[in-house]
């Protein structure tokens, strides 16, 4: 399967004039190397990313003042914030213009860009949908909501992946509005069981606290605490005992968001085992655990792995497109064996951005993963070793 190649942005590529060019502001001329595909390009001027940082500051300072102010105005003017949960409050804004920041220099390259293009091109396209109407929900259902994309991994990484996306996507839904004060709950007598649920500052239902539905709202968090501790820790037991999964991961990319998720899922149990055995013993402390623990990893989340949530999205986009091209245009056959490769759109996309970024093999893109290995395989017998003695 291909994937659209993403450059790492902000690399230092030596020292610039203000013209964008080499300092001094003479260009020195392209190698006359052999071969098409921008290889002399790819040489000496490889692509270098637009100066994103203003705008990209400039679109995290707005999305963190909606923020704030959707705080303000859906909880009515502070009357149903709770002053009790203010550094989850801050965290999330901070969280919005890391998020905004770090996406908008993630588009700035040509990969993101003509990625998020066709995507959500095709998406939204009133000719995809009505040639493939069950495209989109198919998308939707399956890659995101089924996480149909891990399964072809192996079962067990489905179910855990799975366990842990709709833990993640449960505490988010119940986490966020009740830190905005978007969501409330008051009791409408002072000793009875009943409670009243208040949305932006309406009441819309009651229900009794005592009865199995209170039981479910009230530990919503806990159940998703507790499907994100089986997600995690399967992940966790695989980066430990499987080899393929050790030999190349990372403690701050791999292991911190792991254990930061466990650690807000154990916090969060204590905090429910404090007020339910230890008659509210050390609530405070751990209270205050659980909130380091939260904050820690909400700002964690724009410059580590936890950013492939906010991507993800954009990917059902692009399985729109791939099966919107392969209708349209049919498949691309490896050049190799002749096997199908990928939609012919995609295959064009992949190499056109490929010699933009002047990467100088572009025509690899036409080529499948077996032949690719096989061809470094047979390059290596030829070139470097004939055989071991």
């Amino acid at each position: 399967m291909l994937t659209m190649v993403t450059p790492k942005l902000g690399e230092d590529d030596g020292p610039m004039d203000d013209s964008g060019g080499p300092a001094g502001g003479v260009e020195e001329p392209p190698s006359p190397l052999p071969g098409g595909h921008g290889r002399a390009k790819a040489a000496e001027r490889p692509w270098r990313p637009r100066p994103t940082t203003l705008s990209a500051s400039l679109a995290g300072a707005a999305a963190a003042a909606v923020t704030a102010t959707a705080i303000y105005l859906g909880s009515r003017n502070l009357r149903y914030f709770d002053a009790a949960l203010v550094g989850y409050a801050t965290a999330t804004v901070v969280l919005a213009f890391g998020v905004v920041y770090r996406y908008t220099v993630w588009v700035s390259s040509p990969p993101a860009r003509r990625y998020l293009r066709r995507g959500w091109g095709a998406f939204f396209s009133w000719r995809s949908f009505y040639r493939m109407p069950t495209a989109v929900p198919c998308s939707v259902v399956g890659y995101l909501g089924l996480q149909t994309f891990i399964a072809a991994r192996g079962r067990g990484r489905w179910i855990a992946h799975l366990l842990l996306f709709w833990g993640v996507v449960l505490a988010t839904l119940t986490t966020f509005p009740l830190t905005f004060g978007w969501f409330a709950f008051l009791s409408d007598s002072a000793t009875g069981p009943t409670y009243a649920i208040y949305l932006l500052g309406v009441r819309t239902a009651s229900f009794n606290a005592l009865s199995p539905l209170g039981w479910v709202i009230f530990h919503g968090l806990d159940i998703a605490a507790v499907l994100v501790l089986a997600g995690c820790g399967y992940f966790l037991w695989r980066r430990f005992r499987d080899r393929e999964a050790s030999t190349g991961q990372r403690f701050g990319f791999d292991f911190f968001p792991l254990v930061g998720l466990v650690a807000i899922s154990v916090t969060g149990l204590l905090l429910t085992f404090s007020s339910w055995l230890l008659e509210g013993r050390d609530y405070d402390f751990l209270a205050l655990a659980h909130m380091a623990t939260v904050v820690l990893t909400l700002v964690f989340i724009p410059f580590g792995k936890f950013f492939h949530v906010i991507q993800r999205p954009a990917s059902i986009g692009v399985e729109v497109y791939k099966r919107a091209a392969l209708e349209r245009d049919g498949v691309f056959a490896c050049r190799r064996c002749g096997e199908p490769l990928e939609a012919k759109a995609f295959v064009a996309d992949l190499e056109l951005t490929m010699d933009e970024l002047g990467l100088g093999f572009s025509e690899w893109a036409e080529t499948c993963p077996r032949c690719k290995r096989v061809q470094r395989g047979q390059a290596y017998l030829d070139t470097v070793k004939r055989g071991f003695r």
